[in-house]
């Protein structure tokens, strides 16, 4: 007898996601570099694995697995004696991520308009950072300014250029959330995207370009140390 709740395969939807067995190490790790990269664990805080494995109630183990996925990122260290902690921003390497930073960006904008790549992705993020300012959503804003500088650089359709910008992004995106968190108006922040967009808009490759060094050579500025103790 034919089951008529039975469904053909063919007739299954195709759209239902998979259910993930993300290994606990993986999820404890996944955590941890979302409070580092936002500043809420900020750089120099020792990472205590029984203090860690108490707050996120799993046992040592995956805590202690986690701490070396995040050592390999690059943003975690291991001190002689006192164990590990947040990998500490220096002054040079803020200047040397930024300046290079820099390079990436120009060259984006510059491909983007040689290109006439679509600006509509880059205009939503705008708009979203907007809102987000109105809101005092400093978290949805931090996300939303990263996604406007990760859908500049895919625009630019430069698989080298995204390779390289990978290499990057954690620290880019840590030295973006200490800075901007250190800076209390977030609409100020916001509105310097848009008019970056209506460079390109305009087709106006002088003043994209302007607009997107001055950008980046202004988050390259802050002092690492003074904005990590004032968190």
């Amino acid at each position: 007898m034919n089951n008529v709740n039975s469904v053909a395969p063919d007739d299954m939807p195709h759209d239902i996601a998979p259910i993930e067995n993300v290994p606990l190490r993986v999820q404890v790790a996944d955590r941890l570099r979302t409070a580092i990269l936002s500043g809420r664990l900020k750089p120099g805080t020792s990472l205590v694995e029984t203090a860690l494995a108490d707050q996120m109630n799993v046992s040592r183990a995956p805590i202690r697995e986690a701490i070396q996925i995040l050592e390999n990122d690059g943003l975690v260290e291991t001190i002689a004696y006192k164990g590990k902690r947040v990998k500490p921003l220096t002054a040079r390497e803020v200047g040397e991520t930024y300046s290079l930073r820099e390079v990436f960006e120009v060259m984006a904008v510059r491909r983007i308009l040689d290109n006439g790549a679509p600006l509509d992705q880059l205009r939503k993020h705008c708009d979203t950072m907007t809102a987000a300012a109105r809101a005092d959503d400093f978290e949805a804003l931090i996300a939303a300014d990263e996604a406007f500088h990760h859908t500049l650089i895919t625009l630019a359709d430069h698989d080298l250029l995204r390779a390289s910008w990978k290499n990057l992004y954690l620290r880019i995106h840590q030295i973006m959330a200490l800075r901007n968190r250190d800076e209390s108006n977030l609409t100020e922040i916001a509105s310097n995207h848009p008019p970056i967009v209506d460079a390109l808009e305009a087709g106006d490759t002088e003043r994209a370009i302007a607009l997107i060094s001055e950008h980046t050579r202004t988050l390259a500025t802050f002092d690492p140390v003074t904005i990590a103790q004032s968190l």
